[in-house]
């Protein structure tokens, strides 16, 4: 069972992917807080990849701002994030459009 507080990479039905402190659960439903959307990423080659090593190239890939709290109702996969994939991904660059 994955503790609330623990930073998470969460995959959705239909919402894409997310990373963040997991505030809540319950059935398919997450809460995050400090929240960042993996909208493209480079430098792993799966997801479970990114959550243990984050990635080997912070500047190619493009995770928008982080919000405060997220609410993911379709949640399908919840892995916890080491604390290195979490350095690596705080790295990342806000990416705007």
């Amino acid at each position: 069972m994955i503790k609330i507080g623990t930073d998470v990479l969460v995959r959705t039905y239909s919402a894409g992917v997310h990373v963040g402190i997991l505030e809540a659960r319950n059935g398919k439903e997450v809460t995050l807080s400090n929240a960042r959307r993996i909208w493209y990423w480079v430098g792993a080659a799966t997801l479970s990849q990114l959550a243990t090593d984050g990635t080997s190239n912070p500047g190619g890939c493009k995770f928008p701002c982080p919000v405060a709290e997220i609410l993911l109702t379709e949640a399908i996969e919840i892995i916890p994030l080491t604390k290195k994939a979490r350095q690596s991904i705080d790295s990342v660059p806000v990416w705007k459009a």
